[in-house]
């Protein structure tokens, strides 16, 4: 990232740690606000990565930055997948999830756990398929999650990111900065807890590398067959590689 955007400029937290504390605050309204704020687009692309996923037919799936377990939920109905894991930094996103699935079968077969995304519990090579869906601008090391990653994968495992990009032709790149920087932090302002929260969301997104850039990023690490597929005019971009 060409700066480090965190969420509260005055406090002496770290990154981190900061981003935890947002996302307990803003767990509650998170959905409904998502769904306002990406104009529904959002369900259409994690339906792709839910795809790419099925395709796969992996036994084993970490969702890492579940959320509120969007994600994870659809991999446990959509694959055939017998060991699925969610794991976020926030107890309050968690605590969510674990509500979306309590009573139901499926959590035979879901565990949500709280984690660090930059030091994974998890041994080598242990998953077939690792998703993060728009968390990986969260990371505070970004090489070193991404390291991380790379050693709970399985050899020939499928890496997917799902994340947020900045258009690069006109008239919509001039549109997203309008969009992202006047009016997505209003709405976070007058319908979330959390008065920043957007705007940080908004910041980090605008300046986080983005299509080749983070793809070689990605090969520096180590993984191969590294795929970028913009999504709705570049508003979002899918990123695919295995290991």
């Amino acid at each position: 990232m060409k700066k480090k955007v965190t969420p509260y400029k005055n406090s002496s937290l770290n990154k981190k740690e900061q981003v935890e504390q947002m996302f307990d605050t803003i767990s509650g309204n998170y959905d409904d606000l998502n769904r306002v704020i990406s104009l529904g687009a959002d369900i259409r692309w994690r339906k792709k990565v839910i795809k790419m996923v099925a395709s796969r037919n992996p036994e084993s799936i970490l969702d890492i930055a579940t959320g509120t377990g969007d994600l994870a939920i659809k991999f446990a109905t959509a694959t055939q997948a017998n060991k699925i894991i969610g794991l976020d930094i926030s107890e309050g996103m968690l605590n969510m999830a674990k509500k979306k699935i309590s009573g139901s079968g499926i959590s035979e077969k879901l565990v949500f756990v709280q984690g660090d995304s930059e030091a994974l519990d998890f041994e080598d090579n242990l998953f077939d398929v690792v998703t993060v869906s728009f968390g990986i601008r969260n990371f505070e090391h970004l090489e070193k999650g991404l390291s991380e990653i790379f050693r709970v994968l399985k050899k020939d495992g499928l890496f997917v990111i799902l994340e947020t990009s900045v258009p690069t032709k006109s008239p919509f790149k001039q549109g997203y900065h309008f969009y992202s920087g006047r009016i997505l932090p209003l709405i976070g302002k007058l319908f979330s807890k959390d008065k920043v929260a957007y705007s940080y969301l908004s910041e980090s997104a605008s300046l986080f590398p983005f299509g080749n850039e983070l793809n070689n990023i990605l090969r520096k690490i180590g993984f191969i067959e590294v795929e970028n597929k913009p999504q709705t005019f570049g508003v979002a971009t899918i990123y695919t590689a295995t290991k």
